[in-house]
């Protein structure tokens, strides 16, 4: 096929384009490298820069003959969508809507939508892993803007047939995840660790989170754009794990000693997010998820081996 990404040299983004590729298929990345960089376009890939919020694809879809669109281009800070909620609304639902609009016109049949599974349902409730069928209570401009367009999804896929793949993540890690920001525990933790700059933890420690390996991210992603399955899935493994833990099990990996200090949590700051990944993984016939420790194992050498460089 012939496979757009958006976002294409951001974290996420730049999984999926290789995933693609390696597949077999040729792709097309677009980005504004407003937070992408250009190390993570993979070679063999077409590379556009462009902001979706303001460029018109439409001529980009119909040239490249665009099959199947990999929607990964988002502001994704959920506390800079506190302090802009207006810009953070215009990278993410305007810049969605253009995308949607340019493929209704190119012809376009097909998107992966990257939204969001704790931001969405906002603290889970009756203590289990919150599913696709979870009431939707986002706190943050973040949340609100990615449940937006997952409804504008569904206007596309009822009214102009797009078909619509929605894919709710939990908080992702791996390799190449960028650590400079708010936003990626793993990654700021271990450029902390690697005395890239001071570590600290927010609150108690005890707030709670879903972590997957953006390898498994990946695979269902390879295996969506080969079907023509639509709907709204969790990307999540159920397992909640508390910022404390986390912090142990990488000062593990990097052999550090230090004691981080406490700082006062954000005002809003979720205490649970977790996500009931089970539909996911029986509608594509995943594999099991990667443990937690296997995962920080892979994305600790990754970030040792960049340290060393």
């Amino acid at each position: 096929m012939n496979i757009l990404v958006t976002g294409g040299a951001g974290f996420i983004g730049s999984h999926m384009a290789k995933r693609h590729l390696a597949d077999g298929h040729r792709v097309v990345i677009v980005d504004d490298l407003s937070s992408g960089r250009m190390e993570r376009v993979p070679e063999g890939a077409r590379f556009v820069r462009a902001d979706i919020a303001d460029a018109d694809l439409e001529p980009l879809l119909r040239e490249e003959r665009i099959d199947f669109v990999s929607h990964h281009a988002a502001q994704i800070d959920l506390r800079h969508s506190v302090s802009d909620p207006i810009g953070d609304a215009r990278a993410n639902i305007i810049g969605s809507l253009k995308t949607f609009e340019a493929m209704r016109r190119a012809g376009t049949p097909q998107v992966l939508f990257s939204s969001t599974g704790g931001a969405i349902y906002g603290e889970p409730e009756g203590g289990r892993p919150a599913p696709e069928t979870h009431p939707t209570n986002p706190i943050s401009p973040y949340g609100c803007a990615k449940l937006s367009i997952e409804k504008y999804m569904h206007y596309y896929q009822v009214v102009h047939g797009l078909r619509c793949q929605i894919f709710r993540y939990a908080n992702v890690y791996g390799p190449w995840q960028d650590g400079t920001g708010e936003a990626g525990v793993v990654a700021i933790f271990s450029e902390a660790m690697l005395g890239a700059r001071p570590l600290k933890i927010n609150g108690a420690g005890e707030q709670t989170r879903d972590y997957v390996y953006v390898g498994d991210l990946v695979e269902a992603a390879a295996r969506a754009a080969s079907s023509e399955k639509t709907g709204v899935w969790n990307l999540g493994t159920g397992i909640e794990t508390s910022v404390n833990r986390l912090f142990a099990l990488l000062a593990k990996e990097y052999g550090y000693a230090a004691t981080p200090p406490h700082v006062p949590a954000p005002a809003g700051e979720q205490q649970r997010s977790v996500l009931d990944g089970s539909k996911v993984r029986r509608d594509f016939d995943l594999p099991p998820w990667t443990r937690l420790e296997d995962g920080l194992e892979k994305t600790a050498e990754f970030f040792r081996s960049r340290h060393r460089g």
